[in-house]
C-alpha cells in the first residue's frame, strides 16, 4: 500500500515494517517512500530509503518489559507507594496504599495528595517534605498520620524521593511508606 500510494503521488515517511534477509533473519526497517518523477513531472516509479532500526526496536521492547516489571514491583510491594507529579497530584498509588487507606487507585489518581488525604495538622509539614523532594532535597523517615477512608488514623513513616525524567528534569516525587 505504501508503494502503491507513492506511485499515486502520496508519499510516506517513517513507515515501519519487517524485512526478511536471505537467511530468514528479521530486520526492522524504517522506510521513506518518495515518488520518482521524470523531467515532465510524470511519476515513473518509487524511491525508497530505508534504515535498519532492529536494534532500536529491541531496546524499545526491553524498556517496555523493564517498565512493566517495575510497575508490577510497585503494585505488589509490601509497602505503600505513591507518586505525585510536579503539581502535587497523585499519579501512582500501589495496592498496599489502597489496602492501608481504603482509597482505590481510581479514587486518588489526579487528586491533590496533600489537600485531600493529609490531615490538617500535618498538611504544611507534608507539603514541605514533598516540595523539598520536588527541588531535589529528599527525605527519609518522615513520620505523619494519614486518615483512611473510614477515618481511622494510620501512622506512616515516609521516604520521599525525587522523580526525574531521562534528561534529569524533576517530574515528581515517589513516596515509599511504612505502616
Amino acid at each position: 500500500a505504501v508503494l502503491d500510494n507513492a506511485l499515486q503521488g502520496r508519499e510516506a515517511a517513517n513507515f515501519e515494517f519487517p524485512l526478511f534477509t536471505k537467511d530468514k533473519q528479521r530486520v526492522e526497517v524504517l522506510l521513506n517512500a518518495t515518488s520518482r518523477r521524470d523531467v515532465t513531472g510524470k511519476i515513473i516509479g518509487v524511491i525508497g530509503v530505508g534504515q535498519d532500526i532492529t536494534e532500536r526496536k529491541q531496546v524499545e521492547i526491553e524498556k517496555t518489559r523493564v517498565a512493566q516489571e517495575l510497575q508490577t514491583f510497585i503494585d505488589t510491594a509490601n509497602a505503600p507507594i505513591f507518586g505525585i507529579d510536579a503539581n502535587g497530584l497523585v499519579n501512582e498509588w500501589n495496592n498496599k496504599a489502597a489496602e492501608i487507606t481504603g482509597f482505590s487507585r481510581e479514587e486518588v489518581m489526579g487528586q491533590s495528595l496533600v489537600d485531600e488525604y493529609i490531615t490538617d495538622e500535618y498538611r504544611a509539614s507534608v507539603k514541605a517534605v514533598l516540595d523539598n523532594a520536588l527541588h531535589g532535597r529528599e527525605a527519609a523517615n518522615f513520620e505523619f498520620p494519614l486518615y483512611t477512608k473510614d477515618e481511622r488514623r494510620v501512622e506512616v513513616l515516609l521516604n520521599a524521593t525525587t522523580r526525574r525524567d531521562v534528561s534529569g528534569r524533576v517530574i515528581g516525587v515517589i513516596g515509599v511508606g511504612q505502616d
